[in-house]
């Protein structure tokens, strides 16, 4: 069974929930899942990055590994103010960037991490992939 619930609780923008839900999907595969997407303006994110992981900054995006196994169970929070901003500096659409967070959050629920330049490496080059099969050149 695969749960994929998605949140919009950001006061201006709307996410499609079915291609959230697809792009989750692909990315975590044939795992059992249950995964909440959340998405969020600037000030929650702060707020959430500060009180769960005592860092005092805004972020894109935040993920939650609640458990792997027997079902993958997680929470990932996108921060939609920064996915616009970064969307014109990376110079794509915010449905691009929007997809690119959202795919970055799953990653990091398997079991990707981007703590150290190897695993940072590691985690873009399969990210890249999968923004690549939504978002070809």
């Amino acid at each position: 069974m695969q749960r994929v619930l998605v949140f919009n609780a950001h006061r201006r923008y709307r996410i499609r929930k079915k291609l959230v839900e697809k792009y989750v999907r692909r990315v975590v595969g044939k795992r059992k899942t249950t995964v909440s997407v959340v998405f969020v303006d600037s000030r929650c994110c702060k707020s959430i990055n500060k009180k769960y992981l005592n860092h005092n900054y805004v972020t894109d995006v935040i993920s939650f590994t609640i458990e792997q196994t027997p079902m993958l169970e997680g929470e990932v929070y996108i921060n939609l103010d920064r996915a616009k901003q970064q969307a014109r500096e990376y110079d794509v659409s915010f449905a691009n960037e929007v997809g690119r967070l959202v795919i970055h959050g799953a990653l990091h629920l398997i079991g990707y991490e981007d703590q150290t330049e190897s695993e940072r490496k590691k985690m873009k080059t399969v990210e890249d992939k999968h923004v690549h099969y939504w978002f070809p050149k």
